[in-house]
């Protein structure tokens, strides 16, 4: 469940503190048994040397030399072995599971087959038979890895016990989901229609990025960050279609937008989202966007020059004289020569239509034959 406000980030607060007082105690130890086996390599070394241990001053430089390497085991234990095992973790996590498994069996398969070829190898006279097993082990077994990647879908698929065509999309592997469109609140409703056609893909930075705008000292961004984590609890809820919030990430890419775009490319995922930026740059990058302002667009009652409308006029418009009121789908229609009547009923007739980023505009003037006295 998400939550959010003062004593969730307490609650958080209390998690990373810990987190934190771990990984110093892990680092502690890893720093000790570092420097124990440095010390310990450096006291082999030393008495190696010949005639080390005849005269008694000669221990006050072993002593030196372990000191030596129990103080250089302190400072590189880390650089061997934390910061390389980091970005094993991180390279790992960015491989997706079904590569990760697939590669994994293909290496396997690859191994054991190698370990079946390797008996009758090893009988060949000479260097051959010491040298071949090892060299058709690392050929069968990169191979069998990159066959594994090569129908990563498929295996996994077959492991995971379910059906799956291969002419099937890979939109309906998944749909990136950016933060602009949970803010926005449609997209529960729009996952109770089933016109989503796969599960929705939430990244963590993407879930961060709602916490960050839940938190934020402007009321107006604070309420908008909250109502995002509210919906997107609510889809977890309602279960209408899966919400999938994974450690995904595109490290080379700098802001949300370009993480989004990037995973999109690799993995080939519409991006849905009502960002308009967004829009632009993925559709130019060959990602495909899901926009559900153009959906909403395109699902509006058709409206043609000369037909007749009734609508309440709210405003008074830019232009002079002109009256402005919005049908029942929000979009505004603006009328010549009803200044005068804002906040009636009129009858209208549609003059001309006017497509818009935002949306449409109707353009009409009250109808001659209907208008109010």
């Amino acid at each position: 469940m998400l939550r959010y406000g003062w004593p969730g980030r307490v609650q958080g607060a209390r998690m990373r503190k810990g987190d934190r007082r771990a990984g110093l105690s892990g680092m502690f130890w890893i720093r000790l048994l570092g420097m124990a086996l440095f010390a310990l390599l450096s006291l082999r070394v030393a008495l190696m040397i010949p005639g080390a241990t005849l005269y008694p001053e000669n221990w006050r430089y072993i002593a030196t030399m372990v000191l030596a390497g129990a103080g250089l085991g302190l400072l590189l234990t880390p650089i061997l072995t934390v910061t390389p095992l980091r970005w094993l973790r991180e390279q790992v996590r960015a491989v997706p599971t079904e590569a990760l498994v697939a590669g994994l069996i293909g290496l396997l398969v690859g191994l054991l087959a190698s370990a079946l070829l390797a008996v009758p190898i090893s009988m060949l006279p000479g260097p051959a038979g010491q040298l071949l097993p090892f060299i058709v082990s690392v050929v069968l077994g990169y191979l069998g890895m990159a066959a594994g990647l090569g129908r990563s879908s498929e295996i996994y698929s077959l492991i995971a016990g379910r059906r799956k065509d291969a002419r099937v999309s890979a939109r309906a592997e998944g749909i990136l989901v950016d933060s602009s469109v949970i803010i926005d609140g449609r997209i529960a409703d729009l996952a109770r229609t089933g016109f989503l056609s796969g599960p929705l893909v939430v990244p963590r930075f993407v879930l961060r990025e709602l916490q960050r705008i839940a938190d934020a000292d402007d009321p107006l961004r604070r309420k908008r960050g909250r109502r995002g984590l509210e919906v997107l609890n609510r889809l977890q809820k309602e279960g209408a279609i899966p919400v999938h919030i994974v450690e995904l990430d595109a490290p080379e890419a700098a802001d949300v937008d370009s993480k989004l775009v990037q995973l999109a490319r690799d993995r080939g995922w519409p991006i849905l989202t009502t960002d308009y930026n967004l829009n632009r740059v993925a559709e130019l990058q060959g990602v495909t966007v899901l926009n559900i302002h153009d959906l909403a667009q395109s699902v509006r009652p058709v409206v043609q020059p000369g037909e007749e409308l009734t609508v309440q006029l709210v405003h008074e418009g830019k232009e002079y004289g002109q009256g402005v009121g919005y049908l029942d789908d929000g979009t505004m229609v603006v009328v010549d020569g009803a200044r005068d009547r804002v906040g009636q009923q009129v009858h209208v007739t549609v003059s001309r239509l006017l497509s818009t980023t935002a949306g449409r505009i109707i353009f009409a003037h009250l109808s001659a034959a209907k208008q109010e006295k």
